[in-house]
């Protein structure tokens, strides 16, 4: 039970703090408008369709923020869905986190942790056949 708490505290600080908290502090760019403060100026993505459309993946980042979060309350509860939801998100991170440089480096490092440490709780100490 120890490492799916842990999984869970990891999924709930990326969910939260980067996802859900990076889209917070963009609020400030949407009320003051391109024209004032431009977001690619600091922050970019390798590929240029993601970065033309930066606004638009900060509100991706936000809805995967809050599944994430949804998936690691599930966890914590001990519920089987959580667990699901924990591993399909953890996969889909890290399917998506090459097409995200240079953020995608922090989002596949605390994915693929989670992941790890729910596969280790789930099956434990058991061998293949």
């Amino acid at each position: 039970m120890k490492k799916y708490k842990i999984a869970a505290i990891l999924m709930i600080i990326h969910g939260g703090f980067m996802e859900i908290g990076g889209c917070f502090a963009m609020i400030p760019a949407l009320i003051l408008g391109n024209d004032k403060f431009d977001v690619g100026q600091y922050f970019s993505f390798k590929l240029p369709y993601f970065q033309d459309n930066l606004y638009l993946m900060i509100i991706m980042g936000a809805i995967y923020g809050v599944v994430r979060v949804i998936g690691a309350a599930g966890l914590l509860k001990n519920k089987m869905w959580g667990l699901a939801l924990s591993v399909i998100n953890c996969i889909v991170t890290m399917a998506l986190m090459m097409f995200l440089l240079p953020a995608g480096i922090m989002d596949g490092i605390f994915a693929c942790t989670a992941l790890i440490l729910i596969l280790t709780q789930y099956f434990g100490d058991k061998r293949i056949a």
